[in-house]
């Protein structure tokens, strides 16, 4: 069994060689080691290649040759298989790889002594003697907590900012001749019809000439004028009364 300085790693090696990635327990960054070739590997690739050298012999000549040829690579191809099921001589190469692949990588890393995790140099106060998790650096804590404290007061004054006092109204006027927006003039930007306003006797709201009703309270703009002298209604505008001539 292999036994790491850090349980934080990855194996990867293969056939051919051996090769491991070890992590920081805090920031996570790798350090790989580097890439050892297995002469296991190399010796039965060399195997391979003589086997298949006699069989070509072999088939030139013929005879016991040939039959030598085809017996050695049926030999290569058995310790081939031997390899994919990770032979003996390969599980001891593997282990000292992974010795020697530690000695290389372990002076990335601290240990610190609080919580036990090792981390790269970048996370490793060298002052206190502890990761930054543990012991923040001063510097790096107070520049923080400064920018945390930044935050929060502007997320305060906006809170409590006035940022607009208008009112939230409508401004677009509807023409009452066409029914389509006029603008903001005297006039229909459509029609040309002008854009008077009247007060509504029932609100005293302003609405545009020509509508029936209040559009802030409903109540009907066109009225019928009643005669004070005889009590006769007449249409709206009419100035003297129909039936008796008295003054509206």
């Amino acid at each position: 069994m292999l036994h790491a300085f850090t349980r934080n790693y990855d194996d990867n090696s293969t056939e051919a060689g051996f090769q491991f990635t070890f992590y920081c327990d805090i920031c996570g960054d790798g350090f790989k080691s580097s890439f050892i070739e297995s002469s296991t590997y190399s010796h039965s690739e060399r195997t391979r290649g003589l086997g298949r050298g006699a069989s070509v012999i072999g088939s030139l000549l013929g005879g016991r040759i040939g039959n030598l040829g085809s017996a050695l690579e049926r030999g290569a191809d058995l310790l081939g298989d031997r390899f994919d099921d990770r032979s003996p001589e390969w599980r001891k190469e593997h282990e000292a790889a992974f010795i020697k692949a530690q000695e290389e990588v372990k002076p990335h890393f601290r240990k610190c002594q609080s919580c036990q995790q090792w981390v790269c140099i970048d996370d490793y106060n060298e002052e206190e003697g502890l990761c930054v998790a543990c012991a923040p650096r001063e510097s790096s804590y107070v520049a923080k907590a400064r920018a945390e404290a930044m935050k929060r007061n502007i997320d305060e004054a906006a809170e409590n900012a006035t940022v607009w006092t208008g009112k939230i109204e409508s401004r677009t006027t509807v023409c009452p001749q066409c029914g389509k927006p006029a603008g903001n003039g005297k006039f229909c930007n459509q029609c040309g019809a002008p854009l008077g306003l009247k007060k509504c006797a029932n609100c005293g709201a302003e609405v545009a000439l020509g509508m029936k009703f209040c559009s802030n309270c409903g109540s009907p703009m066109q009225t019928k004028a009643v005669c004070p002298d005889c009590g006769t209604e007449n249409e709206p505008g009419t100035k003297f009364c129909g039936q008796c001539g008295a003054k509206l």
